[in-house]
């Protein structure tokens, strides 16, 4: 476990904090009524005994704290943690006091989308369930998790000595996307044989970062435009690269090995392989974030617009940067988040921390003017929109993307089991009519070139990409 990562709690009173307990209050009154009434009516044996309990009281208080207990929650150090990956973290309280803590009760929050299936103190390396003990929990039960409730939703008792700590070991299962907190988490110590009780004393909680699992994804069909000087996309410049495009004769500056000896020989005059120049290409994926559908099942669960955007999108970013390319992410929504264009391990790094912070944003006016600047969106780019077609705005930003010239496809990402509404009167029919009108709007889509393809993992987009190189290296009419 790494070390604390949250301040200590502090008191600018050493005493402060701490409170009597009810068995306090009763030890004493029962004393003092014994004492009184053994004084006023002579009788020692009263006296005799209402001694045990002053004595007692008197030897448990003989030592008090000074200080409130330090709580904080630390994070496994496992590496980066996946969906459906093992998540560790631990809350630990320490004791920096005088005297040792009798009664220490911890209670933690823990996000939904973490399933905590074990939960207990280490002693000696080993989490010990048994040794604690628990009131059961209330509360909903996690998504994805069956109907079960969490074991971390619960408090936790045990003892820590003075100049110790104790750790509370959770151990489970990350199951979806995004960053999940685990706490707030607070502890209550009991000391002096439970006549002083602390306040809670609560620490912040610390957010777990749980990157999207990358569905497999290959696209083996050509960029319709390269841009850059280097890369692994064929263009239609000639260079050095390793496509053939022809014999010309030699020219000052043409490097001796590219002579062709054969046809140099049967020309009498030398001649040179031509080769078209391997270049990279600019990917732009676009998030629509203007609506959302469907419920999320986490890792093993149904997929909602949002999971399947993310999913895919951090699949297709891992595709290209292998390859070389650079890629850049845009929201399509109020926000206009951006990712600016790179390639490169680091890079994919970027992305997927950026697809951490991606949320759905309704918005009443129309976001294209201040996404889609010309200095933001390369001409020559590969545009991948991924978007449900839930608003009549994310159609007609394909549209003005197809008809400004750029090479677009759109990915549907509303998920194929969308449940229709189960009430009663006319709701199945505007469902009906509501998916008819979805129809007829990706077929207009279609006629103003824009292919749409629904999101299906490996080899989803390989015939429409076929389909906008083919229409990238057409002849264009009338010399447009």
């Amino acid at each position: 476990m790494t070390g604390p990562t949250v301040p200590r709690a502090t008191e600018a009173e050493p005493a402060a904090g701490w409170a009597p307990t009810p068995a306090l209050g009763r030890a004493v009154l029962l004393a003092g009524l014994l004492l009184v009434a053994g004084v006023l009516l002579g009788r020692v044996d009263l006296v005799v005994l209402a001694a045990p309990f002053a004595l007692g009281t008197a030897y448990a208080l003989r030592r008090r704290p000074t200080a409130l207990p330090e709580v904080w929650i630390s994070q496994g150090d496992a590496g980066p943690l996946v969906e459906g990956g093992d998540v560790t973290a631990a809350v630990s309280v320490g004791n920096l006091d005088t005297v040792d803590y009798d009664l220490v009760v911890m209670r933690t929050r823990v996000s939904p989308w973490l399933r905590i299936d074990r939960a207990g103190f280490a002693h000696d390396g080993v989490v010990d369930d048994g040794a604690t003990s628990a009131v059961p929990a209330t509360g909903a039960a996690a998504p994805g998790s069956g109907g079960r409730r969490s074991v971390a939703d619960r408090p936790f008792v045990t003892a820590v000595p003075t100049g110790a700590a104790a750790d509370l070991e959770l151990a489970g299962k990350a199951l979806r996307w995004g960053r999940h907190p685990i706490g707030p988490a607070g502890a209550r110590v009991a000391t002096a044989g439970g006549l002083l009780v602390s306040r809670a004393v609560i620490t912040e909680p610390v957010r777990v970062r749980v990157y999207p699992r990358t569905e497999p994804f290959e696209a083996v069909e050509a960029m319709p435009r390269a841009a850059g000087l280097v890369g692994a996309h064929h263009s239609r410049r000639p260079g050095e690269g390793g496509e053939l495009a022809g014999v010309r004769v030699f020219a000052p500056g043409d490097r001796l090995r590219r002579i062709d000896w054969r046809v140099s020989l049967r020309a009498r005059q030398l001649h040179v392989a031509a080769t078209l120049s391997d270049r990279d290409a600019e990917v732009v994926v676009l998030l629509d974030v203007l609506a959302e559908a469907g419920r999320s099942g986490g890792v093993d669960g149904a997929a909602s617009v949002l999971d399947t955007t993310v999913r895919a999108t951090a699949a297709i970013a891992e595709h290209y940067l292998h390859r070389g390319d650079r890629v850049s992410l845009l929201e399509y929504g109020p926000g206009a988040r951006r990712l600016r264009p790179a390639a490169g391990r680091r890079q994919y790094l970027t992305v997927l921390e950026w697809l951490l912070d991606v949320r759905v944003h309704a918005s009443a006016h129309e976001p294209y003017d201040q996404v889609f600047g010309p200095q933001l969106l390369s001409s020559d780019a590969l545009v991948v929109v991924l978007t449900p077609l839930l608003d009549e705005r994310s159609a007609q930003m394909l549209a003005r993307l197809a008809r400004g010239g750029r090479f677009v496809v759109a990915v549907d990402t509303l998920p194929t089991d969308l449940a229709s509404p189960k009430d009663r009167g006319w709701a199945e029919v505007a469902y009906r009519l509501w998916r008819l009108d979805r129809e007829i709007m990706i077929g207009q889509l279609r006629e103003h070139g824009v292919p749409v393809v629904r999101w299906a993992g490996a080899g989803s987009l390989d015939l429409v990409l076929r389909d906008v190189a083919r229409l990238a290296t057409a002849p264009r009419v009338g010399g447009r």
